[in-house]
């Protein structure tokens, strides 16, 4: 017995040793070795039942070299986290740029058709507000004032950008944790409230008010009063907010002129058809503004940060890299795997085994890498997106559709690795290992 038979035996041995035990084998013929003719019959049948009843051969096969498995499943981790992270800031952006307009209580909104964003809203005449109310259905209507002015941080007087909010403060349409409690205050002369969750760039405002201090600032060139404090939270688009009344607001910005207005809010009555009163305003009110429901006006600013920025593109295209990254880490694992166990997958061809069958079990190494490695990529994110919170503010948080998604997206990223590895099996000739 030459020592390629010798190589052989030894495969097969290896196999059943993991699958049978120590069941015999026959070998036989004459003038040569035959693998296929000489192996027990029922061993095949017993091998099939066994792949269900005992541990998979593929479990066996990734765990054999430990630090392998374990450089493997870092690697799945690591493009896990890249993409969670990706897709986490990209929610919370969309997620951040809409806090404002998911607050509003109206119904539907009025819209200049030149403005882009909050950030960039353009300003529309108040009479087309007004003349909403000749519809049928409206309840009332409440003009809303956006702009961005400097604000000087009040101890170190650091000059940074915030938004200002003006409403009158007559009209409860906000949805906001301590404005309705304050809002009397702003009724007085440079009186704002601030938007604690705002970044501390702007100062400790909040720590300074409610130890009973008085806050004051600069900002556009008045003097204002902090009077209270609100909460909302930061956006992409604007580091921190304050909110005022619609006269402090037009005191504030004395180039704007009067009676034009950034949004127009319309509540409904409850029992109005909105989707009627819709078309109703669209024939009323000319086209010189844009008339949304509340759903189109929180996709109006989605839009535009996820279509009309980089921004959209940049986080898609990280999590696609994430993809990429961990593709090639399973790949090359999987490969060494197959290409190290080439003669015992030889020898399962020569007992009979299918390509189909070898195929499946360099899948099921995808898969438990798949599933193993995405649950530390998944806690570890899980803590990344808490201390990112916490350092930007940012509604950064888990849910299931992001969960459901990287895993997907793990899934096709290892299947895909072990269907292209498992082109190395056709190197899996008997003929030339034996």
């Amino acid at each position: 017995m030459g020592e390629e038979q010798c190589e052989a035996i030894a495969a097969v041995n290896w196999i059943l040793s993991i699958k049978l035990g120590s069941d015999p084998i026959v070998f036989g013929g004459v003038g040569g070795f035959s693998l296929q003719a000489t192996v027990n019959p029922s061993i095949k049948e017993r091998f099939n039942a066994n792949l269900l009843m005992k541990i998979p051969l593929a479990w066996l096969q990734l765990t054999r070299e430990k630090i392998r498995l374990l450089i493997a499943l870092a690697g799945i981790s690591f493009a896990d986290i890249l993409m969670f992270m990706q897709l986490g800031f990209q929610d919370a952006l969309f997620q951040s740029s809409v806090v404002l307009h998911e607050r509003f209580k109206g119904e539907i909104f009025l819209v200049s058709p030149q403005s882009t964003a909050l950030i960039a809203m353009d300003q529309f005449s108040q009479r087309r507000l007004y003349q909403a109310l000749a519809v049928e259905g409206v309840r009332s209507v409440h003009p809303v004032y956006l702009d961005f002015v400097i604000w000087k941080n009040p101890v170190s007087a650091e000059p940074r950008g915030i938004m200002v909010l003006g409403l009158n403060p007559a009209d409860d349409i906000l949805d906001i944790a301590g404005l309705q409690e304050n809002i009397d205050r702003v009724k007085l002369e440079d009186v704002v409230l601030f938007d604690e969750l705002s970044r501390p760039e702007f100062g400790p405002v909040g720590e300074l008010f409610r130890e009973g201090e008085e806050v004051t600032t600069e900002a556009g060139g008045r003097q204002l009063k902090v009077g209270g404090l609100f909460s909302l939270g930061a956006s992409f688009g604007a580091d921190g907010n304050i909110f005022t009344s619609d006269v402090n607001f037009l005191r504030l910005f004395a180039g704007r002129e009067k009676g034009l207005l950034d949004v127009g809010v319309i509540r409904l009555e409850p029992d109005a058809n909105l989707e009627l009163i819709l078309e109703k305003l669209k024939q009323t009110i000319p086209n010189d503004v844009k008339i949304l429901s509340k759903q189109e006006f929180i996709d109006f600013e989605k839009n535009y940060w996820k279509n009309s920025t980089a921004i959209g593109f940049i986080f898609t295209l990280g999590t696609g890299m994430g993809f990429i990254v961990g593709t090639v880490i399973v790949y090359q694992i999987l490969y060494t795997d197959v290409s190290d166990h080439l003669p015992e997958y030889a020898t399962l061809k020569a007992m009979g085994y299918t390509d189909v069958y070898l195929l499946i079990v360099v899948l099921q190494e995808a898969i438990i890498l798949a599933f193993v490695g995405y649950l530390p990529g998944f806690a570890i994110a899980n803590v990344l997106y808490l201390l990112t919170a916490n350092a930007t503010s940012l509604p950064l948080a888990m849910s299931v559709e992001k969960a459901v998604t990287v895993l997907i997206l793990t899934i096709i990223m290892c299947f895909s690795s072990g269907a292209i590895a498992v082109r190395k099996l056709s190197a899996a000739d008997p003929a030339d290992i034996f």
